[in-house]
Formats: C-alpha cells, structure tokens, sequence
C-alpha cells in the first residue's frame, strides 16, 4: 500500500544522536518521555548530565550537569523529577526541581529501592518499590502514599509501565520477566490491576494495557474502559489476544460488552511482543506497538481491527501518547522519533474501502469529524427518513461528520414531516437532538428560537445561552428583541453585531459601555450626538463621557474646544472646568488656548477655584499677561505679581500689602532678580516704613544670601533703621564668621538698648573683632559692665578692664569679676591694680575674699616681679593653716623663709609639699648648701650634680651616688666624658664605700663599674673589698665577681683566685671560662666541683683529647661519662670502640646513631652485640628490624628464622622489603612468607627464578599488580604456560590489557598473546577490551578469523578501535562490516567504492547507501555503478530515488552519454515531474517513435520545454507524432499552429476541439470558412456544436445560408432557440423579485425613519463653537448658522437603531 494512502501516517520527527545524544545512552533505563511536551536523556559519559529536549524546538535541547539513576520531565511544565540511590544503601532519595524558577520544590528519601517510576498526572508521581506501589504528589509537603501491595505474579519481573485512569480510582502496573522454558525467547508479560475504591487486586497475563473513557448510548456518564494486549505460550501454542473491558460498572445504567480480538503476527515476528499500548481519543482508536516495530490498530468500541503494518526497523523501547493530534510518538533504538497520526482524508475511505467495513467508517468519520463518508451518511440518513425512523435519522444528522446534514435542507425536511397528533414533532424532536449533542448552528438557532418566541417561552432561550448551546447572529437578537431587550442585547454582543449593540446601549443610556464596546471590537460610533444627548439630563454624566472619550486610544474623537463650548453654552461652568482641568493634564504646548480658557472663566466667575488651580501649578502654557491682569482685578494680587514680568506693574501691585499674605508676599520676592528685589524693597519703606519693615525684614532674612548680607545692610542703614539691622542680623547672626557683621549686630543692639543681648553675643560670639568691640564699649559707656567684661575676659583685656573699671569707680564690678566671673584672672588684675597704686588694704581684702579660688602661682609671680611678695605672706599662712597642699603655696611660703634666713635648713628637710627643684633653683645663688639639701630631698640627681659639680662639692656628691643606687645616675657620672669622673671615683673608693655597710650599695657600685668597663678599677675595688678580710670577704655574689671579672680583663690571675676563693658558683663560672677559652681553668673548676660530665665534655670538646677523656672515665667509672666518651668516638668514626663504650655505658638510647654509624662501617657482628644488650632495655620496631637485617648481612638466616619466631616489634614488611631492594632474596622469602605478603613473595620468587612458586604465590595474593610481574617475568623465561595463566588474571582489568598485549607483541610472542585473549573470551569477566584487542590482533596477525570474529561479538567490540586497526591493515570487507555496526554508513560506503574488489556487495551496498549522510556520496554511487556495475545501476537508483537530485542524475547519465540506461529510473521517477526527467524520457520516446507513451507522459508530466519538443517532432515522418505536436501546440495556447498541423494532416476532429478549447471566435470562424471552402459539410455541422460557445449566430446563419447549408445549420439553430428562451424567462423571473424586495425596502425605511424620529429632540439648536472640518457648509460663516433643514423633525436620514451617518456634521 502507498504510503500516502496508508491510514496511519508515519512521520519522523528528529532523531535523538542529531542533536548530540550518544547512541549508547539511548536505552529504555536512560531516555524518558512521559507526554509529547518533553524527551529526558540522561548521560553518564563524557560526564553525567541530563538533557532536555522540548518537542516545540527539538534542535535547542537543554543539557544540564546533573547525576541520577533516573530522571522525568513534567507532562506539563519544566518540572524535572530525579532519583539517586544513596551510595552503600537500598535507599533511594527523590527530588523534584522547577527548572524555571531554578529552585527544589521538593524532596524525600525512600527506605527502599524504586525500581519504576512515573508521572501518572501533572501533580502526581508513582513511584514502583521491589514490594509495593506508591503516590507522591509534587504540592504541600506530604511524603509518598503507599497505594498497594504488589502481586506474586509481578514478582522477579522487570517493571516496564504504570498507569491509572483519570480519576485514579484504578490503577494497573505491568512487567515482563523470561519466557517459559520451552520458548525462552518469547518474554512473558504480567499486569496486575488494582481498584483504589474497593481496595483490591487482580493479576493478569498482559504485556501492555491502557485506560480509557467510552459514552455508551443511553448512559451519560461516560465508563472507564480497560484495553491490554497479551501474548502467551500454553501447550506449544502461541496465542495473541486484545481485550476490551468496562471498569466499576454503573448499576442500573447501560454497560459496555466486553469485547477481544486477535493479534495477528506474520511468521517473522513470532516472538515479537507488545511493549506499549496508547489509545487516541480524538478517535477511539487502540494502538499497540510491539518490540520489533509492528503497529496494530484497533477500534475501541468493537476491537475491530483497522490497520497493521511494521513503522521502525529498530526495536522500539519507548512510546507516548500524543494527545493533540490523536497520535503516539514512539523512540526506537536508532534513536529516530517517530510520530504516528492518523490520516484524516484516508483513513474513511480505506475501512470502506479496503476493510469493506461500512458501519465502522461511518462511525469513525462521526467521531472524529473525518471526511470520506458523506455519501454513506447521506445515503442513510435518507433511508431512515424513508422509513419514518425520525429519531434515529435525527440522532445520525446531529452526528453527521463535518457537519454534512447539519443544514437549512435538513431542517426543511423535518418540517415537511406533517405532526401526529399525540406525538412530538419531528422537527423538535430533531432539535432536542442537537441539543443534547452540542451547540447549533446560525440557522438551526434560528429556526428553534422562533419556535420558543412564537411559544412564549423566553425562559428556554436564556437556559440555552447560558449553556452555550446558540450559535448568536444579528438576525436572532432581531428575533429575541420583540421578547427582551436584554437578552437580544446579550445576543447582539455575541454575534458582534456592532451597531444594533450600539443601538441597545443607547437606548438603555449605558453611554460609558459604548466606549468600552467601541473599544473592545474597533467599531466608532457618532460621539457628539452621544455626548449632547447626555448633557441635556446628566451634566455630571456628561463630564463622565467626556473623560472617556478623551481617554480613548488614537485621542479624543471630538475636539476639546467643542466639548467645552457645549458645557459653557448651558452655563455649566464647573462642569467644563472639570473637564479641561482632567484633560489639560498632561500640560502640552498645544492646549494653551484651552488652558487661559479655563483660567479666564473662573477668574471671572469663581476667582478661588482660579486660585486653586494656578495653586497647583498644572498649567504653564497659557497667556501670562492676560492672566496677570484679571487676577489684579480679581483682587489675586499674590496671582498679579506671580504673572506679571514688567518691574512697573510688579511696584503698583506690590504696595497692597494690606490684601498680601505676608508669606505669599515674601516668597514672591524669591522669584525676582536681586535688583529687582532690592527696587521692591525700597519702595516698601518708602511708602510705609513702620508698617512694612517686618515684610521687609522677613524677605531680607529668607533671601539674605541672593541679595547679598552688605545690600541688605546697607538698605537698612540707608533708611537708618537700626531696628530693622537689629532684626535682619539677628537672624543671619547664628550661621555667619564676619566680624563685620558680628559687630554691627552688637552696634544696633547697643543703640536700639537690648542690653542683655549684647551681654549674650559678646560672651556666645566669637567672630566680632574684640579691640574694636572693646573700644565701642568703653566709649558707649553702658551702665551695665558686664558686656565689657565679657570682651575683656574672654580676649585678655583683663589690664585694661582693670584699669577702665578702676579709673571709672567701678570697683564693685571688679569684685564681681575677680570673684564670681574668673577668679584665674585675679593675679592680672592684683598686678594692674598694683601697678595703678591701689591700696594694699582693698588688694589684700580683695585676695582675702577670693582665697582657695585664687591661683597662687601666678600670683606669686605678679607680686614677685614686683617685689612685694612679702605682701602675700598673711593669705599664705592662712592657706597653710587650712590644711592647703598646694606645691606653690608651699614654694612661696619657702621662698619667704630662706629670704628671712628663719631657720632654713628646718623647713627644707622638714616640709613635704614644696617643689625641691624650684626651691633648690632658689637657693642656688643665695646658698648652694641648702640647694644641695633641697635637691637630695627631691631626689633631683641633674640639678645636684649641676650644683656639686660648680661648687666642687665632690664628697656630697659621691655620698649622694652611692646611696641613690640608681643605674643611670652611676651611668652618667661614670660617663667618659664627665670631666670630673676621677675625682669623684677617688671620693666613692676613699669615702663613700668604705662608709657604707650595705650590701645592696656596694653592689650597685660593683654593677655601675662594670658597666661603665672599669675592670681594673673594679678589680682593685674588689681585692680591697673581698681579700683583706672586710665585711663582705665572704661574699658569694663577690667571689663570683671577682673571677669573672679577672677572666674578662686580667685571665693570668684567675687559676690563683680559683684556688684562693672557695664560695662561688663554680657550675656556672666554669661555663664562663669556657666561653673564654680557658679550658684548663674550666677543668679545674669542674674537677674542684665534682661536676664529671661537664669536665669530661671539657676534655672532649674543647680540649680534643679522647685519650684523656677515656684516662678520666676509668677514673671516675660513671655511666654518664662513658657515653660522653663513646658519643665522641661516634663521632670520630670509632664504631667499634664506641659500641664497647656504650656497652660499659649500658646506655641503650643513642641506637639510631650507632646502627646509622655501623651500616655506614659495615661492622654488623659489633652491631648484633649491641642490638642483643639495646633489645634487653627497650622494644623498639627499629631494634628488632635492624637485627634480623644484621643477622641477613652476616648470613645468619638460621637465626633469623628463630627470631622470627619468638616475640619481637620488628617491622617484618619494612624489613622484607629492605632485604628485597638490597637483593638479600633468600632472607627476604622467609620474612614474606612469614607474613604472608603473597604478593612480595611472588616477586621475590621470581628473582630466585622459582617461577611456579611465583605462581603459586600471585594466585594467593590475587593482586593485578602481582599478576602482571609474575606474568611478564613468566614471558622473558618462556613459561607461556605459566604466562597465560597469570595473563587471564590481568587481562580482565581494562586498565592492564593494553600493556599486557604490547608486552607480548614487543617480545614477538604472537600466538601465544592470540591464545592468551580468546582463553580470555570465556571468562566470566570478560569485557568488551578483550573482544576487541583479540580482533586487533586477528587484524595484525590472523586475518582469516577476523570477520567470524566480528561477526559473533559484534556488540561488545569498541568498534572505533577496531576499525583503526583494519584500515591500518587493510582489511576492508572487516572495515566496511564494521562501519555499518557503528552507523557510519559514509565511511562504509566509501570505503566500499574506493575498494570494491574485496568490499562490494549489491545488497550490502543498497542497505548503506540509503543511510549516509553526505548527499554528495549518493552521486559518488552514481559514477561508481556506471564504471563497475552498470547493469545494477537502476537498482541502485531506485534505492535512492526519494534522496537524490533527478536533473542531477539525468546530468551525469547525458554527459556519460548512457541515458537509455537508466529508463526505468527515470520511469519511476517522472511522477515527481522534474523538467530533466521529462525532456530526457521524451527524448528516449522520440528516438523510440514510441507515441503511445510520449503522448501519455506529456499529459501526465507538463515540466518540460513544450515548443522545443513540438518543433522537433511536427516534421516527423510519423503521423501520430506530427499528432502529438499539434497536441503539444494546443496545451501551449499555440492554437494557430496546432489547428494548421491538424488540418495539414487532415486530422478535423483534433482541429475542431483545439478551437473549442481555444475560447477565440475567430479561430471558429476561420475554421467554418475552411470547412465550407474544403466541401466538409458533415464536419461544419459537427464544428458548429464542437465550438456551440465560440459561433456567433448571425454568422454561422450567414455561411450556411450562403453556401447552401441551412439543413446541416439547422440543429445548431434549434439550440440556440431554446437556450436564449430559457435565459429570458430567467430575468422576467428575477426583475418581478427585485421589484418586491424594493417595496420591502421602502417599507423598511419607513419604519426606521418613524423609530428615529425618537431621536429628533436631542438634536441641540445650535452649537457655541466655532466651525470645525467637516462641521459646516459655506453659508455658516463667522456665526452660527441654523440646522439644516430635515425630513420631518429637521434631522437628516439616518440608519437602522438612530445612529447618524459618520461625518455628516
């Protein structure tokens, strides 16, 4: 059957490696698709992700890094379901992702294994365990719910779908599982179906099953039906059966019948069976799609079948339904996505047809509307009727497909039906039909809805329009209008019958829903008359309308100016002003007209709403004078001066401040230039400086910084208004630095006598000049001082405040100040009033009253400047009675006494509160004693030192120093540079030392020698002080001294003093002498102290003599010794001599350094001896390994053997592996076959040449590793037997093969590496490497087996590589096998061009050359058929006839010269109708004189050169093809040619019917005339009815009258009577019904005109606006013209419903 007449149509819509899928992953665990929305790809390699292809741009797929064992698509949305097994665990975790929003919507982790899963709806997820089934629904956050339990038939099956009905009240799961064992082949298929109402289960024998939803007739609930397919084997019989069965039957209710049918499966596919099931419910159509491709198809009401053919060579793994098209997509695994949909204009015709099927085509055409059965339909339809089964025919006419009796005829023919009394009228009867099917058309809705009207029943038609059941038009709301105005107004709505919707509006004076309507369906109604109409009963209404309208898209549709004058021309200022003020928002240059309008009449009429209006500053287009001038006679003087822009109008405006708002007024000022401000201004004082100064004030303050603070100054100061200064600067005081203005501030204030504010500024300011304050001050002579004070306090004018308040008799002002303001200051004012000789009684009361709060310092330093301390004398034995500690106090007090000379060493040593350096500084000159008593009671070492070092008081000094004991005072004095160091280091060794008895100063002294590097001075200080029996002789810290110092600066006298002096630190002294290198000394000091192992390590390190140590150590004989000695010997290489020294030492802790020392002197008998004596003290894993290593060194393997045994902490792998690196085999096999390190042991084996223990050893220890060495030495010693057993270990690691086989290849063992790898094939774990390195080698070395070999393991070799070795060893039939299993067709057939000796085979090539993909290649087969195979090239060539280029074709063969060659090809081909095609068979048909057939393709095939042809053959010695070139000339519109070369031949008939054809009478004409000159007589008669449509009449009566032929014109003549006849009894009938449609018309107008005439009172007398386009006519002129004149009421005519005509005003 052709493919375009099939009625399936299979279409592939993509194929997944296309788009970048790699074909492995196309498998039914890694490709999900679970509507026709979305297909999910999940990848493992190169890396994981998941990749998303949506079906509405397939070629954009989404490929996401994501791992999963599984991932879903939504049906629906981008939601992405994804399932992961949680590594170590049965448990898997699920998650739902919104792909969109790029968030997780959900998750939850199962505690079991899902081993199938799927969306069973868009919000619903069913999730398959090894145990039960599980709902989990994406919304809220409820976990999984558990369903029910799987049956024991599902039990070990693999789970393949699951799937519920729409309510999800049954559910059915289905897997597969092997066949029975006497036909393991056929997959057995179990379903289990389960009722979620009753909770149970039923186990069945299906492969797949699906829901569906069937109406039986007489139930209008539809039923669940349940369809699966099942294929069994029972008893040695195959059967294939489909069922159909009703689920939860309704009781009382009519059911479906079960019903089931055959699968039919043809001879090949006997163990095929069905993996999908899908059912279209467009139209009821099952289809089951099985493994092998084969597609079934079924009908679901009967089961009968309809269609069976194979759509896919592959094996389909995946099918989903396609719900919009009534189809099923199906994946195979190529990869290629089919789409299977049903044809609509076959699939009728081919059950009627084919099937003969006549009540299943008509059945299938009603269902889904299909074409191809309306002569059935029809047909039957007139039976019933026939028979007077009207419900059934009304019943076949409601469900007619497409409509066919859905028609006024129909319905004619019902009413025809004359009604039976008792009994419903066939025409409702028909009608209820239709009802219950669905909604009517226009004229059915008509037709019943006249019936209901005529009845009164309103309430039926409203019933039905709310179910949607009418199909709405114009002519029925005019029917439903005579009814309800409401109910038509809805109807007109639906129907869009714009202007009758209109119409209602206005007559229900809905005026705002026009707008909305007009809007909503692009319909522009006559608004003007619509807003006039309003305005004369709804003013507010009006203002409404208007708004709408000027909100309207494309802009008002009347002028605002228009609109306005009509509200004005009624007085409604508000309104209009409501109007302008919402349309004149926007504020555009173009409304300025229109926004001075709307300001000129409220000026004149309500000046607040003006007010309002230009409050708000919408506005700024209008006329600005015109304004300014009526808002001046308004009284809005604010408004005036805001519009006016001249400086005149702005001064005679400005004056009335008695009606300004203060405010208004001030900020109206900031709008004016500052000249122009400042002229304002002025004349403000002019005209009434006390009334306008605080304006003038106010504006002065707010604008200060545009105006200038010095204009402003200067305007007051001009008008010598110190008031206004005073009130100006007050403010502008608190933000300005000038001192200017600071001061002219405290002027004003002055002069206007705000007294206490120029006291607060002069003490808050601090930017007024204070000399020139000062001046102002004292020459204004306030009577209150204290803003003087203030200026003088704070800027140090306290002399001259003095002076000024004093000269003036102020004195209680000075009191004041001197006590409460700043009493800090009294000691300037008691030196000013001294210096103005005031009498010491008021300055002494004056200091009295102050006392603690006076500062005595400075006081004392005024009245001693001016010698009168003695003055102070009373106020500061006062304090000092008060308990006062002041320092000062004290300091004056002392400064008294030493000037008395009242005793004053007492008060220096005996007063604790005076300074000692001022006091000291006093006595220095008048007593350089007392100072130095002063300075040693305050400790002030620089000022003593000074003192005793100018007065040569050296003795004090040297006391002084030696009882300070401080470091930095001995440092200074002890300076080199001092020049007075000798004498006092004479005073402190003559004097100061030897007078003290404290130890601390001694050493103090002692130390600031020493730090001063006086050793010999110290040196003699110390012999003094230690050696000649003084007080500290004994001392230790001396004793110590003493030494260190001679070993620092006199080393020959220290062997005496150690020898001398018993009380010292010898530990540390001899640490010291060390240091210095005096080793002998050191010696003896430790000798003297006992301290052995700092005298030995003298010996070792410093003297260098191991003789000596050694010597020292048997004389000692301590432990501690010994191992300094045999550290040292170490050291200096003496490994045995130390080791004996360790030994003595019994010291077991220094083993590393001996075992590092005797491996590097290779003494390892001394080293056994000495690990046996460390082996008794510590256990230690380095001991113990570096015994058994010893023992291996000398050979002691026995002993070895016997250590092992025993306990020990040895590191016997660390130790094995030592003695392997260092080729002590032997040993090493004992320590690794101790331990069992198998695999060690096989290598060591191996070394020893033991190769089948190696063997033995490898096999323990398993390990590829351990194999690969025990292998690869096996190879090199020739043990292929031992070699292969160690290679199959190694070969099954994919890692290892590779160097395993190279390994063999490099060493030439051919055969034995061949028989390694097919040994290998067998294992269990046997991988695709083997297969294919094993067909590498048969490439290289075995090429005979190489194609059985891929042939048997075709799927499990890496195709890729192998190809790479056959090409290399050009093996091209392998190559060409191998490139057609991995799907690069392209390479396979070139390769099979460019070798075809050894690679061609027809059928094979055939096969390939449909698949490539390079179109190029398909006419690279072209050349190379017709070199090699020509008698094989129309076979190749109808392979690819749907793939190549046909002129291309045609090209190759014409310029090769071997066109007849491919006849048939291009037979086959010429129905595509390709020029190239055409013209080369015509050429061949030509050359053949074959007419039939020319003539045949002609006709069928016009794409050719048509002239060319006919010129070519109408010479051509055959008549037929001088025939066909007349026929040609005649299909060109070459008429002439083709009627010349047919009467040149004789041929009349052909010559006759080309002018028939031609539609030219003269053609006719000239061929009657040819006729009629040849004697034809017959053909003239014959020519007349040929050209009936072409002959004039006149003419043909003329020739045959002149020519005597009137008999043979006769006939002619009898048709041309009764055909005009009939033609003028046609237009008597119609001009008699165009007459009465013109009465109905004029009736018609008649009654709109009266209707309209409702309308006429609406109509405004005349309008108060000026002439608009389009408005008017010319008698209109500047005024306002009368309306025109009118039928009736003045209106002019108008249409239907009373809406005037567009444009006629």
């Amino acid at each position: 059957m052709a493919a375009a007449n099939a009625p399936i149509a299979m279409k592939e819509v993509l194929t997944l490696p296309s788009i970048g899928i790699n074909p492995q992953f196309i498998t039914f665990t890694n490709v999900t698709m679970e509507s026709d929305k979305y297909i999910c790809v999940r990848e493992t390699a190169p890396q994981n992700s998941v990749v998303i292809v949506d079906m509405n741009m397939p070629m954009q797929p989404l490929r996401r890094p994501i791992t999963a064992d599984s991932a879903l698509m939504n049906p629906d949305s981008r939601i992405l379901a994804l399932k992961a097994q949680l590594p170590g665990t049965t448990q898997d975790h699920l998650q739902i992702f919104n792909i969109e929003m790029k968030s997780k919507m959900k998750s939850h982790q199962m505690p079991e294994q899902v081993v199938f899963w799927k969306w069973i709806s868009p919000k619903m997820l069913g999730l398959v365990t090894q145990t039960s089934v599980y709902h989990w629904s994406i919304e809220g956050d409820t976990e999984p719910v558990k369903m029910f339990e799987r049956t024991a038939n599902l039990v070990n099956n693999q789970i393949i779908n699951y799937k519920c009905d729409p309510s999800q009240k049954w559910l059915v799961l289905i897997g597969i599982a092997p066949g029975a064992p006497e036909r393991p082949q056929l997959v057995k298929g179990n379903m289990q179906l389960f009722s979620v109402d009753q909770q149970r289960s039923q186990a069945l024998e299906a492969h797949a099953a699906s829901f569906a939803q069937f109406k039986v007739p007489g139930n209008e609930n539809p039923s669940i039906l349940i369809s699966f397919a099942a294929k069994t084997f029972n008893a040695g019989q195959i059967t294939s059966k489909l069922h159909v069965i009703e689920l939860g039957a309704q009781p009382g209710k009519p059911s479906f019948s079960k019903k089931q049918a055959d699968l039919f499966f043809p001879p090949d596919f006997q163990d095929d069976f069905p993996v999908a099931m899908q059912i279209s419910h467009k139209y009821s159509l099952i289809y089951v799609i099985t493994k092998l491709g084969l597609l079934f198809v079924y009908d679901l009401e009967t089961a009968t079948a309809v269609y069976r053919n194979r759509i896919s060579p592959d094996p389909i793994f995946l099918t989903s339904e396609a719900s919009s098209v009534g189809g099923f997509y199906a994946i195979n695994r190529r990869g290629q996505v089919l789409l299977a949909t049903v044809n609509e204009a076959t699939i009728v015709p081919f059950v009627s047809g084919q099937l003969n099927n006549l009540e299943l085509a008509v059945n299938l055409a009603k269902r889904g509307n299909l074409p191809g059965a309306e002569n059935l339909v029809v047909q039957h339809f007139q039976e019933l009727f026939a028979q007077t089964k009207y419900k059934e025919a009304a019943e076949l006419a409601a469900e007619s497909p497409q409509g066919i009796l859905r028609t006024p005829d129909t319905v004619a023919k019902f009413q025809s039906v004359p009604v039976q009394a008792g009994q419903t009228p066939p025409l409702l009867q028909y009608f209820g039909t239709l009802l219950t099917r669905g909604k009517l058309n226009a004229f059915e809705s008509l037709e019943l809805s006249r019936l209901v009207v005529n009845q009164n029943k309103k309430n039926l038609l409203e019933n039905w329009l709310a179910e949607d059941k009418l199909e709405c038009s114009e002519e029925l709301g005019d029917l439903v209008k005579t009814v309800d105005n409401d109910l038509a107004l809805k109807i007109y709505i639906k129907a869009r019958a714009t202007p009758k919707v209109v119409a209602a509006f206005a007559e229900r004076r809905e005026f705002d829903k026009i707008l909305i309507y007009s809007k909503q369906v692009g319909y522009t109604p006559d608004y003007l008359f619509l807003l006039q109409t309003i305005l004369r009963t709804d003013p507010q209404g009006a203002v409404n309308f208007a708004l709408m309208m000027s909100q309207m898209e494309g802009g008002c549709p009347v002028d605002y100016n228009t609109i306005t004058d009509l509200f004005l021309q009624r007085n409604l200022i508000r309104e209009a002003t409501a109007f302008l003020l919402d349309v004149l928002k926007p504020n555009l240059p173009e409304h300025a007209f229109l926004q001075t309008k709307v300001l000129e009449i409220n000026l004149v009429t309500f000046p607040n709403v003006a007010d309002a209006i230009l409050a708000n500053g919408m506005f700024s287009h209008y006329d600005r004078p015109r304004i300014a001038q009526l808002c001046e006679k308004a009284g809005l003087y604010v408004r005036a001066l805001q519009h006016y822009t001249e400086l005149p109008d702005i001064k005679r405006v400005i004056v009335n401040t008695h009606a300004i708002e203060p405010q208004s007024l001030v900020e109206f000022f900031g709008t004016l230039s500052k000249e122009w401000a400042l002229e304002c201004m002025k004349d403000l004082l002019l005209v009434n400086l006390r009334g306008n100064l605080q304006i003038i004030v106010q504006v002065a303050k707010e604008y200060c910084e545009q105006l200038g603070v010095d204009a402003c100054i200067k305007l007051f100061e001009q008008f010598k208004s110190y008031e206004g200064l005073y009130f100006f600067l007050g403010s502008y005081l608190s933000s300005s630095e000038d001192p200017d203005t600071h001061f002219k501030y405290i002027e004003a204030a002055a002069k206007t006598g705000q007294i206490k504010e120029v006291e607060r500024v002069t003490r808050e300011s601090n930017f007024y000049d204070a000399e020139k304050t000062k001046n102002f001050l004292m020459e204004a002579k306030l009577p209150d001082a204290r803003p003087l004070i203030n200026v003088c306090d704070r800027f140090g004018f306290v002399p001259d405040l003095t002076h000024y308040l004093y000269t003036n008799n102020m004195l209680r002002y000075i009191e004041g100040y001197v006590q409460k303001v700043n009493p800090g200051n009294a000691p300037l004012v008691v030196g000013q009033l001294l210096d103005d000789e005031c009498p010491e009684d008021f300055i002494k009361g004056l200091i009295l009253s102050v006392r603690s709060l006076l500062p005595v310092e400075p006081l004392v330093e005024e009245c001693e400047k001016r010698n009168r301390l003695r003055l102070l004398t009373q106020f500061l034995e006062h304090l000092v009675s008060e308990g006062s500690q002041d320092t000062h106090v004290h300091n004056a007090l002392g400064k008294i006494i030493i000037d008395s000379n009242n005793n004053p060493e007492h008060f220096l040593t005996t007063n604790p509160y005076y300074d000692s350096r001022v006091v000291g500084k006093y006595c220095e000159k008048r007593d350089p004693t007392l100072a130095v008593v002063a300075y040693r009671r305050g400790q002030c070492d620089d000022e003593l030192i000074n003192v005793t070092n100018k007065n040569s008081l050296f003795k004090l000094q040297a006391r002084y120093v030696v009882e300070r004991m401080d470091g930095d005072l001995w440092e200074k004095v002890l300076n080199p540079e001092n020049e007075y160091r000798r004498q006092l280091i004479d005073q402190v060794v003559s004097t100061a030392l030897p007078e003290s008895k404290s130890p601390e100063q001694v050493s103090a002294a002692v130390k600031a020698f020493m730090t001063a590097d006086l050793p010999h001075e110290l040196i003699e200080l110390l012999e003094k002080i230690v050696l000649q029996n003084s007080a500290f002789s004994g001392n230790f810290n001396l004793q110590n001294l003493l030494i260190l110092t001679a070993i620092k600066a006199d080393p020959s006298r220290v062997m005496d003093y150690i020898n001398r002096l018993d009380n010292f630190d010898g530990p540390a002294v001899g640490e010291v002498a060390v240091e210095a290198q005096l080793y002998e000394e050191a010696f003896a000091i430790f000798k003297k102290f006992n301290l052995n192992v700092q005298a030995v390590n003298v010996l070792l390190d410093n003297i260098r003599s191991i003789d000596r140590a050694v010597e020292f150590a048997f004389r000692v004989e301590e432990d501690a010794v010994w191992t300094q000695v045999a550290k040292a010997q170490l050291r200096e290489g003496l490994v045995s001599d130390a080791i004996e020294s360790f030994i003595r030492a019994d010291d077991a802790t220094q083993f590393l350094d001996v075992i590092r020392a005797s491996e590097d002197a290779d003494v390892y008998p001394d080293l056994v001896r000495y690990l046996l004596m460390v082996r008794q003290k510590v256990k230690e894993p380095k001991v113990d390994s570096e015994l058994i290593y010893a023992y291996a060194k000398i050979d002691r393997l026995g002993e070895i053997e016997e250590f092992i045994l025993m306990p020990n902490v040895a590191n016997l792998q660390n130790v094995g592996d030592r003695l392997f690196d260092e080729a002590l085999y032997e040993a090493a096999k004992i320590i690794f076959a101790f331990i069992s390190n198998w695999a060690k042991l096989a290598v060591t084996l191996v070394r020893l040449k033991q190769f089948q223990g190696a063997v033995d050893a490898a096999r323990k220890a398993n390990s590829a590793k351990t194999w690969k060495e025990v292998c690869f030495a096996c190879v090199d010693a020739e043990e292929f037997r031992l070699a292969q057993i160690c290679g199959l270990n190694v070969i099954v690691q994919v890692d290892d093969l590779e160097e395993v086989s190279e390994y063999y290849q490099n060493r030439g063992c051919f055969n034995e590496l061949i028989s390694l790898m097919e040994s290998g094939l067998g294992l269990e774990r046997a991988h695709m490497g083997i297969f294919t390195e094993l067909g590498v080698l048969y490439a290289r070395y075995r090429p005979e087996k190489l194609m059985e070999h891929i042939k048997l393991f075709s799927t499990r070799l890496n195709i890729p590589k192998l190809i790479r070795a056959c090409d290399e060893q050009q093996h091209w039939k392998e190559l060409t096998y191998l490139y057609i299993q991995y799907d690069e067709f392209d390479n396979a057939a070139t390769t099979v061009m460019n070798h075809s000796p050894e690679a061609w085979d027809h059928m094979q090539f055939k096969d390939i050359i449909v698949k490539v993909a390079s179109v190029e290649l398909y006419y690279k087969a072209v050349h190379f058929y017709l070199q090699e195979h020509p008698d094989l090239i129309n076979d190749m060539l109808n392979v690819l006839a749907l793939r190549v280029d046909h002129t291309r074709v045609v090209d190759i063969m014409r310029k090769a010269g071997h066109l007849r060659l491919v006849k048939p090809y291009m037979v086959a081909v010429q129905s595509n109708n390709v020029s190239a095609v055409n013209e080369a068979l015509n050429e061949i048909y030509v050359e053949e004189e074959d007419y039939d057939r020319l003539r045949e393709s002609i006709d069928l095939h016009d794409n050719f050169d048509q002239i060319g042809l006919a010129q070519k053959i109408e010479k051509h010695e055959l008549l037929e093809m001088r025939r066909v070139a007349a026929y040609i000339y005649k299909k060109a519109g070459r008429w002439k040619q083709s009627i010349a070369l047919s009467k040149k031949d004789n041929h009349y008939r052909d010559a006759m019917e080309t002018a028939s054809q031609s539609g030219e009478r003269e053609l006719a004409e000239e061929l009657l005339v040819y006729f009629i000159e040849q004697g034809k007589k017959e053909c003239f008669a014959s020519c007349l009815f040929v050209c009936y449509d072409l002959v004039r009449p006149d003419v043909a009566l003329e020739l045959a009258w002149i020519n005597n032929m009137i008999d043979f014109a006769f006939p002619y003549l009898l048709q041309f009577i009764r055909e005009y006849t009939g033609k003028v009894d046609e237009l008597i009938k119609d001009k008699i019904e165009a007459q009465k449609e013109v009465k109905v018309k004029e009736q018609e107008e008649k009654d709109v005109i009266a209707q309209q005439n409702m309308y006429a009172q609406l109509l405004p007398l005349a309008l108060p606006a000026p002439p608009m386009p389009g408005m008017g006519g010319p008698n209109m002129g500047g005024g306002f013209a009368p309306p025109p004149p009118m039928g009736g009421m003045g209106m002019p005519p108008m249409p239907p419903y009373g809406m005037p005509p567009m444009g006629s005003y």
